[in-house]
């Protein structure tokens, strides 16, 4: 037998290996299942395992990128479907009346033309994404590092001071000053409010009411059309910025009223133009009842976080209220922060240098050491008021729909930067001008709809500014409207890879370093060179220039008495300018 040859072979000394049907299994098996095996029996190291389990793992690394490539972009193409397929119920009757062809013509046909006016923003419950990102361990490091930064900023701030002053200086006279005159912002937010709670509302039910038995129409909507807009332009629109240069109020506290402005014009624009064709539609289809929102519903809407009216919102079922106060912490952390931005970056660059000599090289270095500032305040602004401030107010709301920004730091192209960076306007722009714009002058008309959009968007912004510091100085509008513009055309959607996300954000960097420069030495200019003899100009800002070089006039002369070359030739023509 083999099991008795095996044991003559051992005893006679052989070394022959003894082929019995366990040897010849044994050496069947799999390399791995045999190394095991002998793992156990204590024959392999531990270092075959180890690098085996390395291999694996470098696999599964090599393979992870490409699979979640295509799980996402099968689940995008899943959603978009879907969201085309519910409008498109929205608007017919059930796919099961139509053959399966036709419904697939209706999609791909729903999904290359415009929708009607009714359809539009499709709202669903959804998480900001840095409450998800900061889940990461690694993303919340980064929140850190910022964190970290404000230490070093306020520990310099007090070294100095303690320095300077021999004791430790902790006023706060910076934002005591530009958040002044508070109860006049209240009082004047109160008001806006207050108006447009009551006139747009009763404005839409008085003309709701009275449109279907009316026997002239046109004229009905004609006359209440242009009582609505009297209103937002006199009431909404002079009131407060009358308030505001009236009273003299200071930058932030401008800041409050003119946006607060901007905010409750836009949401009260939504309301109607929601509501308007529902009624019509009404009316067309000669239905008995006419639908009117309550004011509840109303009033909901003027205080959610966003600019779309809904009759209703997708909902949470609880307020975090340690969520809420987490936020508003973060909102006044946000603050502190860019106080010590120009405490330490922005007001010792900027304090002398209207009574500088210009030149080239010193607005280059102006502009390159305005960056870091530029981009700092450009991070605080997003995750003060589209992160904290949103989230805050939709927490207390319980509106679920926090998809206030999208992953523009990705972004490889400004047209997809402009759609992510700020979410809630860019759909009340999109809706309500790009669309209707489309929709009154056909589809052929897509760039001048675009290029209206961006001049409207940039005519707000510049105003913005021009009332909140106090003279207009149309450097964001030139940069909105003229690079902005042309980067939206060069840099679009076509624009993919790594290579061109730096270039987004190296644009970016120039561009808050030029905002954060010009407008801060017409800032001081305007303090330091007075313009009570400068005549006006064709031009506002040409104004700044002659003052400006009166200033440094003035300071030449001081200098050396009037015996250089710049005193003896530009003050006799400046002397009989401002003569």
């Amino acid at each position: 037998m083999a099991g008795d040859d095996c044991v003559r072979k051992r005893q006679s000394g052989s070394t022959a290996t003894c082929k019995t049907p366990e040897n010849e299994e044994t050496e069947r098996r799999p390399e791995s299942e045999r190394s095991f095996q002998n793992s156990s029996n204590g024959w392999v190291e531990v270092d075959h395992v180890i690098t085996r389990k390395m291999q694996l793992i470098a696999e599964a690394e090599q393979l992870k990128p490409a699979f979640m490539k295509e799980v996402d972009s099968h689940f995008t193409e899943f959603v978009n479907s879907l969201v085309a397929k519910s409008a498109l119920l929205d608007s017919s009757s059930p796919a099961s009346l139509f053959p399966a062809s036709c419904a697939e013509k209706e999609l791909h046909k729903a999904k290359n033309s415009r929708a009607p006016p009714e359809h539009g923003k499709i709202f669903t419950a959804r998480r900001s994404l840095l409450d998800e990102l900061f889940e990461v361990s690694h993303i919340r490091t980064i929140y850190h590092m910022f964190i970290a930064l404000l230490i070093v900023f306020i520990l310099s701030t007090l070294l100095v001071d303690f320095i300077d002053e021999g004791r430790l200086v902790l006023g706060f006279d910076l934002l005591v000053f530009v958040f002044g005159k508070f109860p006049v912002v209240f009082c004047t937010w109160l008001c806006m409010f207050s108006a447009t709670v009551v006139v747009p509302y009763n404005l839409f039910v008085w003309w709701a009411q009275g449109y279907s038995s009316s026997s002239h129409r046109g004229v009905h909507s004609f006359f209440y059309g242009m009582l609505f807009t009297l209103f937002q332009i006199a009431g909404l629109g002079l009131g407060p910025t009358y308030v505001a240069v009236a009273y003299a109020l200071p930058p932030a506290s401008r800041f409050i009223v003119i946006l607060e402005q901007v905010r409750l014009v836009m949401k009260g624009h939504s309301f109607i133009r929601e509501n308007v064709p529902r009624v019509l539609s009404s009316v067309k289809d000669k239905s008995g009842t006419v639908h009117i929102p309550r004011i509840s519903q109303y009033l909901y809407f003027l205080f959610a976080p966003t600019l779309i009216y809904r009759d209703s919102y997708p909902r949470n079922p609880t307020i975090r209220w340690g969520y809420v106060a987490t936020k508003f912490a973060q909102v006044l952390g946000s603050l502190f922060y860019a106080y010590y931005i120009f405490v330490r970056l922005c007001i010792p660059q900027f304090r002398n240098s209207s009574q500088e000599t210009f030149n080239l090289r010193g607005l280059v270095l102006c502009i390159f050491n305005s960056i870091l500032p530029g981009v700092l305040i450009l991070f605080l602004v997003f995750f003060a008021f589209l992160h904290c401030w949103l989230n805050a107010f939709a927490e207390m709301l319980r509106f679920a729909d926090r998809m206030f920004y999208k992953d523009w730091w990705n972004s490889t192209s400004y047209a997809n930067y402009y759609r992510t960076w700020n979410v809630v306007v860019h759909d009340w722009l999109y809706y309500y001008a790009y669309r209707d714009f489309l929709w009154f002058f056909g589809k052929k008309f897509r760039a001048a709809a675009m290029l209206s959009v961006f001049t409207v968007s940039a005519a707000v912004h510049e105003y913005v500014l021009s009332i909140c510091f106090g003279f207009f100085y149309p450097v964001l509008f030139c940069l909105f409207s003229c690079f902005g513009v042309v980067f939206n055309f060069t840099l679009n959607d076509r624009r993919k890879g790594p290579f061109w996300n730096v270039i987004m954000w190296t644009s970016l960097f120039l561009g808050q370093g030029v905002i954060i420069c010009l407008y801060s030495q017409e800032w001081y200019a305007r303090q330091y060179c007075p313009t009570e003899n400068v005549s006006a100009w064709p031009f506002p800002w040409d104004n700044q220039l002659w003052e400006w070089l009166s200033c440094l006039a003035v300071q030449e002369e001081w200098k050396i008495n009037g015996t250089s070359p710049f005193s003896s030739v530009l003050h006799p023509f400046l002397r009989s300018y401002l003569a």
